[in-house]
């Protein structure tokens, strides 16, 4: 039933797009195909808006021809029939899929077809032969856009409106926090869960119901502009996420932690066409660009700009990094001690909230 379901879906519903190349390089790129599992709708913002992106960076830049379906919900069955269809009958080398949730049916495919390459996209399993996981830093510029916050804040309460309470989130909303804190002792950031990556309408009633609760400030985990448009309708700012949405509630907009997704597609699409593909958790920051800040709002104090751009220079050389020491946690318990950094493995884990966060980190 659920097959049949999802074989409606694809059709009424759901994008396929099969795009060849123009031209191909020397090295055989434009043998491989491609193919993108979304979460959601490409649309003109957002998490899968980037991913996609990518994929079009990816496609110019090795001549592979690339596949999509987007809006595939976070189940099994669903996801394994998209899988499974893009390897049977569209011969694709490899899989990229974009959401947390394909994890598990993931890991399993890829012990079903050994000569494809699967890559998951802010997971953690893997295996030694043709399943690897990638993600970015992001929690790097994340500190940079709680910065900008902190000083444009005027109430010192900035309302965050997040999907899921995972780590990926919290070490988001912790960073963010720790940013707008070292600007702005006072600040608290209240957060409110919506249990969903995309959808507009929770994603806006929740950014207008921390506004009304005394938030002048709203950031976000998630992947509409919705949030944006409530904080502007309702005079406040804004600091987005996945893709600089400064055009959508410009009046709003203070800055936005954005992805870069490219590169790396190109990467993996050029170690399977020269059969050198070695699986691998991948985990880049600033310094080689996955993760970036965009533009500034204007009315960000110059002060502040310029130790933006300090703090930045030094998270892209290495030479400082967002969970040093000394950090507690809302029960003010110190979980890094002063000097100290958290590592990675404990980031990746992250499971609390910071002080100054006013929230349920497991709700």
């Amino acid at each position: 039933m659920a097959k049949k379901f999802l074989l409606k879906l694809l059709v009424v519903t759901a994008t396929i797009a099969l795009v060849a190349a123009g031209c191909g390089d020397d090295d055989g790129d434009d043998e491989v195909v491609a193919a993108f599992v979304y979460v959601g709708p490409p649309g003109d913002a957002g998490w899968t808006w980037a991913h996609d992106q990518g994929r079009q960076f990816a496609e110019a830049q090795t001549g592979a021809t690339t596949l999509f379906v987007e809006s595939v919900p976070e189940v099994a069955e669903d996801f394994r029939a998209v899988v499974v269809d893009f390897i049977e009958n569209e011969d694709a080398d490899v899989i990229f899929a974009t959401s947390f949730g394909y994890m598990d049916p993931m890991l399993e495919l890829a012990g079903e077809y050994p000569d494809v390459v699967f890559e998951h996209a802010s997971g953690y399993k893997m295996n030694d032969t043709n399943f690897g996981n990638y993600f970015g830093r992001m929690y790097q510029p994340r500190y940079l856009s709680g910065m900008a916050a902190g000083a444009i804040t005027e109430a010192n309460q900035i309302g965050y409106v997040a999907a899921f309470p995972i780590p990926e989130v919290l070490r988001g909303i912790n960073a963010f926090t720790l940013g707008a804190q070292r600007v702005n002792p006072d600040v608290e950031v209240h957060v409110t869960w919506t249990f969903t990556w995309f959808d507009p309408a929770v994603e806006g009633d929740s950014a207008a119901a921390l506004i009304e609760a005394g938030a002048d400030v709203i950031a976000m985990h998630q992947d509409s502009t919705a949030p944006g448009l409530a904080a502007q309708e309702a005079g406040a700012r804004w600091v987005s996420y996945n893709s600089d949405m400064s055009a959508f509630a410009p009046d709003a907009f203070i800055t936005a932690p954005v992805w870069n997704w490219g590169p790396y597609y190109a990467q993996i699409i050029e170690a399977v066409a020269s059969d050198d593909y070695t699986p691998g958790a991948y985990w880049g920051g600033m310094d080689d660009g996955i993760v970036a800040l965009a533009p500034l709002a204007d009315d960000v104090p110059a002060d502040v700009a310029a130790e933006i751009d300090e703090v930045a220079a030094q998270l892209t050389n290495g030479s400082w990094d967002v969970f040093t020491g000394e950090i507690r946690d809302q029960d003010g318990n110190v979980v890094v001690a002063a000097g100290e950094t958290m590592d990675d493995g404990s980031m990746l884990g992250m499971s609390f909230f910071v002080e100054g966060v006013v929230g349920n980190a497991s709700p």
